[in-house]
């Protein structure tokens, strides 16, 4: 472990991963241990133009006495190295090796006997897949998905249609660049520069976000068709989401309160196709990440993370029942 850019008391360890088709490939987790700890560890994974900053996140969990993990996938934020193309993926197990050995580290060196993955957006839609896969390893205890990328935001000819031609293009000329540029609107929405209160990396999450690739769309609909005909993740799932979407492309008051980047009500639909313990909640007025919603709406979100925390993963465990002696 080293400093991390965050300061005390986070800490980094760079993962080295096997190379890819550009070279040098590596993931980066961030660590915060809580002063008494539970043997709990939440482990964050973001989304598509992202990396961790939100240390407000890890400080809900640090109070509760879990440990905070977060990941910077292979390509973004902290682990995106000069040779490589921004956020890109050919398939988003891709990502498998660092979310195994995130958890190797977590449960193994460091001995949390519970992990809960807390997801944002396209990290939601990836430990989905990844939970269901690794169902049988007893890895994940619990998923929490903040607004999950479970479909795209487009009318019903783009999403499947235009879709599919695009996804065979992105088969044989990956890295092209298909315009479909993400809307500044929600990045505007965030940061303090423009209409928003956080200060993050514009390197690492401009606000205009990334050029669309392709190959990368290939992967997130192939995952997207995975979840549409069922998994069976074996752990409860909170799935968290706006009440409400925000279309526009020019910056408007009601972009504040909304969800600027996806279609909720597409998350909805699709969230009982995850397994068969999935509680659903929507926030009015949440943005796209929850955790960055206005501060009333912030608290609520907090709130109810806590309560289901405390259901679902704080709760006693019951030992087995002792037979009855017979005599």
């Amino acid at each position: 472990m080293e400093p991390d850019l965050l300061g005390a008391p986070y800490e980094r360890h760079t993962i080295e991963l096997t190379d890819d088709d550009e070279g040098i490939v590596v993931a980066t987790l961030v660590s915060r241990r809580a002063p008494e700890s539970n043997g709990r560890a939440v482990l964050y994974v973001h989304g598509f133009v992202d990396y961790f900053f939100q240390t407000h996140l890890a400080d809900f969990y640090i109070d509760r006495g879990w440990d905070f993990y977060a990941l910077d996938l292979r390509k973004h934020g902290r682990s995106l190295l000069p040779h490589q193309t921004a956020n890109f993926c050919h398939s988003l197990t891709d990502y498998y090796p660092e979310l195994d050995e995130a958890t190797r580290i977590i449960r193994e060196e460091h001995g949390h006997h519970t992990m809960l993955v807390n997801a944002h957006s396209t990290g939601g839609l990836l430990t989905s897949l990844w939970a269901h896969d690794r169902r049988d390893a007893g890895v994940v205890d619990g998923l929490i998905l903040n607004s999950p990328f479970f479909d795209f935001n487009a009318p019903w000819f783009v999403r499947r249609p235009v879709a599919a031609a695009v996804a065979r293009v992105g088969r044989g000329a990956p890295y092209r660049i298909i315009p479909l540029g993400v809307s500044p609107v929600y990045g505007q929405s965030l940061h303090a520069d423009h209409q928003g209160e956080w200060t993050y990396n514009l390197t690492w999450k401009p606000i205009g976000g990334f050029p669309v690739r392709a190959g990368w769309l290939h992967a997130i609909r192939q995952a997207q068709q995975r979840l549409r005909t069922g998994l069976a993740i074996p752990v409860p799932v909170l799935l968290a989401c706006s009440d409400r979407s925000f279309r526009g492309t020019r910056w408007h008051d009601a972009a504040a309160l909304a969800d600027a980047v996806l279609d909720v009500e597409h998350m909805v639909r699709w969230a009982p196709r995850l397994g068969r313990h999935i509680t659903v909640v929507r926030f009015d007025g949440g943005k796209h990440d929850l955790t960055l919603s206005g501060a009333a709406v912030r608290a609520r979100v907090f709130d109810e993370m806590g309560r289901w925390v405390s259901a679902y993963m704080e709760a006693p465990r019951v030992a087995p029942a002792t037979p009855a002696d017979p005599t």
